[in-house]
């Protein structure tokens, strides 16, 4: 199949009316805390609050999302203002002076310098929790950029640069966090290029970064060749440090919307090098090796982990249908489409779209649940928690409706 300009016109549409109909109004303005700052996230499906405490990385990652609707949708002060809830609780509260090497045991001055950031926080900001990987860190980078170019605050725009130093050390082994396994079997992980991939390249297109292109370069060449088995027609969530498979249950398994979200990430950077052909091939590869893996050919939908030689996967999780992964997917279809003609990848498209928007969309009350069972039912009926947020799904509806209008303008422009 593919698509006309028609159709194509219509899902622009669709994705548009979606984010600004359904989604962000599930969301806000109910989310923003005014008492505390930040926002209250952790919703059951009709939007009453299931708890009040605070997930760091999603408070970073709705900040991202309001400030990115102010720059490139519409210059609402609701969303500056929301915005700047948020990025206010974060430098006031998610980072902790406690492990900071400049100013232990006390507030830093200009928010910077501190410790690693908290995974979780009470309502009124004391904290709960870290976890053993920076990522807390990367959605505040891209917050605070979003922010500082919606804003105009160049404090914002000064601390985005620097907490990215901060990611590029860690990801660089230079600043070590507490490790989680021993070294008796050394592995590296897929999402450190990625998500810092994903982190140069918003930070590049919001404030501008000249680390940005060598370091974008380098993280996809790592992810290359460490990581992507064309032998086998795969690519590896984690691999031992030479990039060899680690034939035991972790080592063997894999996350298919992981690495199609992956495989965006790339052909994104592709058409931001204008039609980098090298890199088209790459993600156009990897979306190929995990639809062939992910797809479930029975029910419909992306299973959320595969084992590498089929074999039982150690996760009981390991058949249902997370909301993410087809958020990523319908992007990745979606581009891949508009990037080759492919057939394919409009079909592949359609089917994603179909399954998701058909089974995670709550029509009565907006937005989608996160959790099915393998056969479509609803596992649970959470919209938000300390993983789900806004965040996954408007990004997906933000980037297809600008992907289409902005191929769609460029159509119009042709046809003068």
């Amino acid at each position: 199949m593919h698509y006309t300009q028609k159709n194509l016109a219509e899902l622009e549409t669709f994705y548009r009316n979606q984010l600004l109909r359904d989604t962000v109004p599930f969301w806000f303005p109910r989310s923003c805390d005014k008492e505390y700052g930040g926002f209250l996230l952790m919703r059951d499906a009709d939007g009453s609050l299931i708890d009040d405490d605070k997930a760091v990385w999603i408070q970073g990652r709705a900040t991202w999302l309001l400030s990115t609707l102010y720059n490139t949708v519409e210059k609402k002060q609701e969303w500056l203002d929301g915005a700047k809830l948020g990025y206010e609780f974060l430098n006031k509260h998610c980072f902790d002076a406690d492990t900071c090497p400049n100013h232990s045991g006390r507030a830093c001055p200009n928010q910077m310098g501190r410790g690693q950031m908290f995974f979780q926080v009470t309502r009124d900001g004391r904290p709960m929790r870290k976890r053993r990987y920076f990522f807390s860190e990367t959605f505040y980078v891209i917050a605070a950029a979003a922010y500082a170019k919606a804003s105009g605050d160049e404090d914002a725009a000064k601390n985005a640069r620097e907490v990215f130093g901060e990611c590029i050390a860690y990801a660089g082994g230079k600043k070590k966090l507490a490790p989680k396994f021993t070294d008796t079997r050394p592995s590296k992980g897929i999402g450190v290029p990625m998500i810092m991939m994903n982190t140069a390249q918003q930070l590049r297109e919001t404030i501008g970064d000249e680390r940005c292109d060598v370091l974008i370069s380098k993280w996809i060449m790592e992810i290359e060749k460490y990581f992507v088995k064309d032998d086998i027609r795969c690519v590896m969530e984690q691999v031992a440090p030479d990039g060899s498979i680690i034939d035991h249950i972790d080592g063997r398994t894999l996350n298919p919307g992981h690495a199609i979200e992956g495989a965006w990430f790339i052909l994104h950077e592709a058409k931001y090098r204008n039609n980098d052909p090298h890199l088209i091939e790459l993600g156009c590869k990897m979306l190929d090796y995990m639809w062939e893996r992910g797809w479930d050919k029975e029910h419909g939908g992306i299973l959320y982990f595969r084992d590498v030689y089929d074999k039982p996967v150690q996760e009981y999780w390991q058949d249902m249908k997370f909301w993410w992964p087809h958020n990523e997917t319908i992007i990745a279809t979606l581009l891949a489409y508009l990037m080759t003609w492919n057939e394919k990848y409009a079909q592949w498209h359609k089917m994603v779209h179909d399954y998701s928007y058909a089974h995670f969309h709550d029509k009565k009350n907006g937005e989608w649940f996160g959790y099915l069972h393998r056969d479509g039912s609803i596992a649970q009926t959470a919209k938000g928690n300390l993983f789900k947020g806004p965040f996954h799904l408007p990004r997906q509806e933000w980037y297809c409706a600008k992907l289409l209008e902005d191929y769609l303008a460029m159509d119009d422009l042709k046809k003068k």
